[in-house]
Parts: structure tokens; C-alpha cells; sequence
């Protein structure tokens, strides 16, 4: 692999109700961290969209139950995550 080269093979589930592109999005992030360079490099290497749009689909993604199927403990790794997020913007929003 080239120096910067971040694309990745990831194993897909043929069984799995989710496409392969909600299949590699989850699987970015679990293993994201093992790849060099920043996770929004990777992002915009890997799929061809901006981080934020990238997020965007992500967080719908963590919503559905076919990738709560897919892999449990990630998505509610993910959805706790994103609660913590939002009640630390919250708690800062109501100091100001």
C-alpha cells in the first residue's frame, strides 16, 4: 500500500439486510483507527463524500434495526456516543 493510501476491502455480509456501502460505513467504524492518517482522509478516500455528509449517514444508519443486527455492539457503542455528544451540547448550549 502506497504511503497515504487508505482504501480498504472490507468483508461484506451477504446475508445481512444492509447494501454494501451501510455495510462498509459500519465497518469504518470499527476498524477506522487501524489505518493511517485521519479519519476524515480516510472518509473522503474510502467514499468519495465529505465527512459531514458521511455522519449524516451514519447516524441514520445507527438508527435502523438491520444494523442493529449487523453488529449490535457497535451500534449501540455508536448510539451512546452520539446520546453522551448531545448532552454535553446541550448542557453547554443552556450555560451560555
Amino acid at each position: 500500500m502506497a504511503e497515504g493510501e487508505v482504501l480498504v476491502d472490507f468483508v461484506m455480509n451477504p446475508d445481512s439486510e444492509l447494501d454494501e456501502r451501510s455495510q462498509q460505513i459500519l465497518n469504518m467504524e470499527k476498524l477506522w483507527w487501524k489505518y493511517a492518517g485521519a479519519k476524515e482522509q480516510a472518509i473522503t478516500k474510502q467514499f468519495s463524500m465529505s465527512p459531514t455528509n458521511y455522519y449524516q449517514l451514519l447516524n441514520q444508519l445507527i438508527e435502523t434495526d438491520a444494523a442493529l443486527a449487523y453488529d449490535p455492539m457497535l451500534v449501540k457503542r455508536l448510539r451512546r456516543a452520539r446520546s453522551t455528544k448531545r448532552r454535553v451540547s446541550g448542557n453547554s448550549a443552556a450555560g451560555r
